[in-house]
């Protein structure tokens, strides 16, 4: 239990150091990996039920090879890969914002590091130490969340493609 308030209250420090613009970006994060964690559970459970469901119908049709299978057919893929694709574009769009709001907790620093040499000069080194911080910390935190997010977006998009490949190849016109 110690450990863990310890942990608890480094983390608080961090956040601090940071500056307002890391509780944003840290929040951002938060959002992303539930999205991927979202898109995980999707792919295990309704993914696998989906398939199933669209494959029993599609087996169940006695004629496969008219002008009219072949839109239900697609109607069923289009369907799928709709669902599969769910919210991979709103993961793809924080990946490319999260570092971007790094960025802004630069900015936000430096201008508190010039305010501090306005008011005190440059001999004030210590007060300007917690601007540098509030400009480094954010842009680090942006960063490593971005490339988290880069690798987890990869392997869901692989998983989609490999996925609606898969779907549309099971789902013959051969009978």
């Amino acid at each position: 239990m110690l450990g863990l308030i310890n942990i608890l209250e480094l983390v608080r420090d961090f956040m601090e150091r940071g500056g307002p613009v890391l509780i944003v970006i840290f929040v951002a994060i938060l959002v992303l990996w539930a999205m991927v964690l979202e898109r995980m559970i999707y792919f295990k459970t309704r993914h696998k039920i989906q398939v199933d469901e669209v494959m029993g119908t599609w087996e169940a049709r006695t004629e496969r090879t008219s002008w009219y299978a072949r839109k239900i057919r697609e109607a069923m893929i289009s369907q799928i890969n709709m669902d599969l694709r769910g919210s991979i574009s709103h993961i793809k769009t924080l990946v490319a914002v999260i570092p971007l709001m790094g960025l802004l907790g630069t900015v936000w620093g430096m201008i508190e590091v010039f305010d501090v040499l306005s008011v005190m000069g440059s001999a004030n080194v210590k007060a300007m130490s917690a601007g540098i911080s509030k400009a480094t910390i954010p842009t680090m935190a942006g960063m490593v969340g971005a490339l988290s997010g880069v690798f987890a977006s990869s392997y869901i998009q692989a998983r989609i493609d490999k996925e609606a490949e898969l779907v549309e190849d099971h789902l013959t016109m051969d009978h």
